[in-house]
């Protein structure tokens, strides 16, 4: 182990990664990797209508931050990004909107971690609106974001794959039904834009200088127009004040095939997410932490 270190550069103020590691990192694509629909640990996952792997997300957390760094996920869903952190030695902060979510989330931090990874880190689930909840955190006080937030309103559409894998075996297909502090009932693109770049204008306060953020999402279909949500959150982002330093796929091959749009119209099945990587650059202030 004390060899490992070693190999790690005096100069990588990123994260503890050995020259090797690092590289392996910075491929354009990466295949998702899950536990396997009958790993005990996905259960927690299924309850969720847009999970995330933790073993994807704990791979940003390795490269992104150090060991003893803080985590932020805004959006934290069923708490992979927490259950990430925890393994890779990191502090996690996850802000969920929904009470039922949020509640799991706790129940799966302590059914599926072992005391010793709650014992050695502090992971805390915070249940409200992030647009609020992000206020009360200090300025500076994370080094890392990484989430996957809404995309948009698209889990009110019941395709196939909703009917089959879903709604057919009782499990929720959308965040809420009627709350309208919940993004996904947005009824207008331009307006869901507007309120998550406000919850990411308060992640940059929080997040300390020239660090970065990791946000998984997937373009999607809106009736016959593709949107391209990824290139919408880099454009818009870059607006205010963060870099965009790259595009990671990644590729969803459990994922099942639809016949969307035959016989009559080209309609994709979507096999991947971007990962889009942004660093914050404001300015360093008196009160930043270095």
């Amino acid at each position: 182990m004390d060899d490992e270190k070693a190999l790690v550069s005096p100069r990588n103020t990123l994260n503890a990664l050995t020259a090797k590691e690092w590289i392996q990192e910075t491929i354009s694509v990466w295949r998702q990797k899950g536990l396997g629909a009958n790993h005990p640990d996905t259960y927690f996952e299924r309850l969720h209508p847009a999970p995330y792997s933790y073993t994807d997300v704990a791979r940003l957390v390795r490269f992104f931050s150090k060991p003893g760094d803080t985590v932020l996920d805004p959006f934290l869903g069923i708490g992979s990004t927490l259950k990430a952190a925890a393994t890779e030695g990191r502090n996690g902060v996850g802000i969920e909107l929904s009470p039922e979510f949020a509640q799991l989330s706790v129940e799966r931090l302590d059914k599926e971690l072992d005391e010793s990874l709650l014992a050695s880190t502090t992971q805390t689930v915070l249940q409200g609106d992030s647009r609020a909840v992000l206020k009360g955190l200090g300025e500076n006080s994370v080094d890392l974001v990484v989430t996957s937030p809404p995309y948009w309103n698209i889990l009110h559409k019941k395709d196939h794959k909703a009917k089959q894998e879903r709604e057919s075996k009782g499990l929720a297909t959308r965040y809420s039904e009627d709350d309208s502090l919940d993004l996904g009932n947005i009824d207008d693109y331009e307006a869901f834009l507007e309120a998550l770049m406000d919850i990411f204008r308060n992640c940059q306060r929080v997040l300390k200088p020239k660090k970065h953020a990791a946000i998984v999402v997937s373009d999607f279909r809106e009736g016959p127009r593709l949107r391209m949500f990824h290139a919408d959150i880099a454009r818009l982002m870059e607006q205010e004040d963060w870099t965009l330093k790259g595009i990671t796929i990644l590729h969803q091959t459990h994922k099942r095939i639809f016949p969307y749009g035959y016989p009559t119209s080209y309609v994709p099945n979507i096999h991947h997410q971007y990962i889009v990587i942004l660093q914050n650059n404001k300015k360093q202030t008196e009160n930043a932490e270095a």
